[in-house]
């Protein structure tokens, strides 16, 4: 079994990954600024020599979300998404790594053609994305001159239990749980290649321990749903009327993501299977619980 460092341990795939890890044997460490991971600090400021002592795989998922917020508040998401990802990679000169894993997002691409493919254009629409764009040249950039192995990869819209509070359908599973309205920005006709987070983390164990390197590669479901189908589909599990509030565009928002997944199924040999209604059938069920 290996030795894993996990960053953003406490977060949303971040905690459903260590728990797969653990489960298939692997002695895991996670870290995390937030309380529930087994280290508590952060990335920026703590020294990372204690953290990566026999450390083999490196899964770095730590780093600041978000498309919205990255235009008012770019020298976070600089330092949480950049200055770490360098950190990181400037303490792994050196040591005998297998594979250093970055956790990046289909925002990269932006106004590139659909579906997305890793060797196409990136034309990242807001900071955030340029932001992960260029931790992925990093990673590009110490596994050229200090020889690191990495791998990319480009998370589409992950959904699921312990989704983050911000994000879509949390905010309209909680609003429909409450009998509020719900918030949509844009007209509903805009186009999301949905991941379960059971089927990212998989793809994220089985890319760790595969031979690929050196690449980004594309985590998601190849299948576009149009906002307005995934509204449709939560108004049926929650068994109540949406009343929807469409508000325009937000700066950034991307109108379609759909992930090329030919290189996933090649070089990592998976491919996620969750349908969206079952997987938001799930993501109910935990609201549901935290709620009792």
């Amino acid at each position: 079994m290996a030795r894993f460092l996990v960053t953003g341990a406490a977060g949303f795939i971040g905690s459903h990954l260590v728990e797969a890890l653990r489960a298939s044997g692997h002695d895991v460490v996670g870290v995390d600024r937030r309380p529930g991971a087994d280290v508590q600090g952060d990335l920026l400021t703590m020294d990372l020599a204690p953290l990566l002592d026999g450390v083999e795989y490196v899964v770095h998922l730590a780093g600041q979300p978000g498309v919205r917020e990255s235009w008012s508040q770019f020298p976070a998401y600089l330092a949480g998404n950049v200055q770490t990802t360098q950190r990181l990679l400037e303490a792994l000169r050196g040591r005998p790594l297998k594979k250093f894993v970055l956790a990046s997002t289909s925002s990269v691409y932006g106004e590139a053609p659909m579906p997305a493919r890793e060797d196409g254009p990136a034309l990242p629409v807001s900071p955030y994305g340029l932001t992960k764009l260029a931790a992925e040249a990093l990673c590009d950039l110490y596994g050229r001159t200090a020889g690191i192995p990495w791998i990319a990869l480009r998370y589409f819209t992950v959904y699921g239990p312990r989704q983050r509070p911000d994000m879509a359908f949390t905010r309209w599973l909680s609003a429909a749980l409450a009998g509020e309205p719900i918030q949509v920005y844009g007209d509903g006709s805009q186009l999301r290649d949905f991941t379960y987070v059971a089927d990212a983390v998989a793809a994220t164990q089985r890319a760790a321990l595969n031979p690929v390197v050196g690449m980004p590669i594309n985590v998601g479901g190849g299948r576009a749903v149009a906002v307005r189908e995934a509204i449709r589909l939560i108004a049926i599990i929650t068994g109540r009327p949406l009343r929807v509030e469409w508000l325009p565009p937000a700066p950034g928002d991307m109108r379609e993501t759909r992930a090329d997944t030919q290189r996933l199924w090649q070089e990592v040999g998976f491919l996620p299977s969750t349908p969206l209604e079952e997987g938001l059938r799930q993501q109910y069920r935990w609201l549901q619980a935290q709620r009792a």
